[in-house]
């Protein structure tokens, strides 16, 4: 694992590497690991190098839905990056993976005497938001088909290799459905020729046939990610 296996960090410059590189915690993450926790201080912030992370929105009565997630694109703890300490949503790891860990305390002061540094974080924010965005389009206009091919694809930007180790458990709290829909979805997937689709893993075989099937709900986050992050 290295600082530049994740794109931000990449991104930032060799004088801001300096300034948060004897800061930074390789860190092994294994699935289920949160990364912070509803209304809970977030006290380091995650630089993913592997692996997928899942931003969840709940409510009191357990509620839950997937609004976004992260892989090695970015960074996990992003209240933090706002200058919030807490938020009631749940971040935690969907698959194994690895991340650099820093204090968010740390990261904070460096990104405060390093323009370069602060520009990055807060134009991944905003890309973010975007995703986020997205993801409320894709659930309110798009159909559940449409929807997973859209999530795989996004685990598929993510993870490395065509093999994504994902049960429909973890599928179903993704698109807010019941685990009979995600079936159902992942058997017309199949049907297309696209996936390849077990207990836990999904093999891609068509790239192109996914995004032909996510249609318009996917690819306005990843072309906001190439314009402002390059």
């Amino acid at each position: 694992m290295k600082i530049h296996d994740n794109r931000l960090l990449a991104l930032v410059g060799d004088e801001a590497l300096n300034s948060i590189d004897n800061a930074l915690q390789a860190v092994q993450l294994h699935q289920g690991r949160g990364l912070h926790e509803p209304m809970q201080e977030i006290t380091h912030i995650y630089f993913l190098t592997s692996g997928l992370s899942s931003e969840i929105a709940l409510d009191p009565g357990g509620q839950r839905i997937e609004v976004g997630c992260i892989g090695l694109e970015g960074l996990a703890g992003i209240p933090a990056i706002l200058g919030v300490d807490r938020s009631p949503h749940r971040s935690f790891m969907e698959t194994d993976g690895s991340a650099y860990r820093i204090e968010t305390s740390t990261l904070l002061e460096a990104a405060k005497a390093n323009a370069p540094l602060m520009s990055v974080l807060l134009r991944w924010v905003h890309v973010f938001m975007i995703q986020i965005a997205a993801t409320a389009l894709a659930d309110g206009r798009y159909n559940v088909e449409q929807r997973t091919a859209r999530w795989l694809l996004m685990a598929h930007d993510r993870l490395q290799g065509n093999e994504l180790p994902l049960t429909h458990d973890f599928l179903a709290l993704m698109l807010g459905v019941r685990r009979s829909s995600v079936t159902n979805a992942l058997h017309m997937v199949e049907g297309t020729g696209a996936i390849k689709a077990t207990r836990s893993l999904i093999t891609v075989r068509d790239r192109d046939g996914l995004e032909r099937l996510a249609g318009a709900c996917y690819g306005v986050p990843e072309r906001e990610y190439l314009r402002v992050l390059g």
